[in-house]
């Protein structure tokens, strides 16, 4: 099968696919649902709305980290840091911002410089324009503006921790910038090329909302915008945040683009750098209940990417960082030493 007939092929699949998730799709929690807070008591009462925060101001949700605004070459990212000692970038997934990092970055902070950002598109940082192509939310992208805050804060090489979407920039910055990157941690993902070539039942099921994403704009904003604006007042502040930054126009637009991104222009970088090895450490962290799991093989996966790979499965679900921190904590805090 030529190249050409193939990628009609997949486009096919993901047509195919994307129309019958889309049926289910409000069937299920969608992803801007999936706020990692538990449900509040009935008599819980809401909060006041969440505003946005400005450079030099302390984080509400970091204590000692300060907000900056960082301008790279393709956007302004907003940004938390805070601690002293040796850097370590902590990138979210969707539909979060870096205050999913609260229960754990704090804690890093006592030994590391550590620093968390809002991915463009998402929380607080810039939204690119749209293209064709969709290079402007391109995981290349993405990894150039943390290549950039880093070196704004002074640091020229460091590890990068991501989980979710945030996992999908960390691999694409150990190929791209492979003399900046020290080490690489990801939370329950494997590879989107390996995904993508390995569609079956049990994935368009478990990860719905990665075909239900990629239709053309503005059917799926236009479905996650009202299924955002039916949902009750937030009832403490974390829900109030993630409201404010999850549920704009903007926000979800931001975060469709990701997602066909991934479906398009990232699969052409993975494709041309399919033989090229992640050579420095490589932990893996999973949800052992959860889809990954369940349904992969990560180590033998991500082995396949990298030459210095390690691992293990969790407790709790998707959102590791915020559903079981202090298993975290100690695994990325041993990974660090190593």
């Amino acid at each position: 099968m030529s190249e050409e007939s193939a990628g009609m092929d997949r486009r096919e699949l993901f047509r195919q696919v994307a129309a019958a998730a889309a049926v289910t799709a409000f069937a299920r929690q969608d992803a801007v649902a999936q706020t990692p807070a538990a449900a509040p008591p009935a008599a819980a009462q809401p909060v006041a709305a969440a505003t946005a925060q400005q450079a030099g101001e302390e984080s509400r949700f970091l204590p000692g980290f300060t907000v900056s605004k960082v301008p790279t070459s393709g956007t302004t990212i907003h940004v938390v840091k805070g601690g002293q000692g040796p850097p370590v970038l902590l990138l979210h997934g969707a539909p979060q911002s870096h205050i999913t990092w609260r229960l754990v970055a704090p804690e890093l902070a006592k030994q590391y410089t550590v620093v968390v950002p809002d991915l463009r598109g998402y929380g607080d940082s810039g939204k690119m324009p749209d293209t064709p192509d969709h290079a402007g939310y391109s995981k290349r992208a993405m990894a150039l503006d943390h290549v950039e805050v880093m070196k704004q804060f002074g640091f020229d090489r460091f590890p990068v921790v991501g989980q979710d979407r945030g996992g999908r920039v960390a691999h694409r910055m150990a190929l791209d910038h492979a003399d900046k990157v020290t080490k690489i941690a990801v939370l329950d993902i494997v590879p989107t090329h390996y995904l993508y070539t390995h569609v079956t039942k049990e994935f368009i099921q478990a990860y719905f909302h990665w075909f239900n994403y990629i239709r053309p704009a503005p059917a799926p904003e236009n479905e996650l915008k009202a299924a955002a604006d039916r949902r009750p007042a937030p009832t403490n502040p974390v829900q109030a945040e993630y409201q404010r930054t999850a549920s704009t126009t903007e926000n979800i637009h931001a975060m469709c683009e990701d997602y066909r991104a991934a479906a398009s222009i990232d699969l052409k970088h993975d494709e041309a750098d399919l033989q090229k090895k992640i050579t420095v450490p490589l932990v893996a962290l999973w949800s052992a209940p959860g889809a990954m799991g369940r349904l992969y093989d990560v180590l033998a996966i991500w082995r396949e990417r990298g030459t210095r790979v390690s691992g293990k499965g969790l407790p709790g679900g998707h959102n590791l960082q915020e559903d079981v921190p202090k298993e975290v904590l100690a695994e990325i805090t041993a990974f660090l030493r190593a």
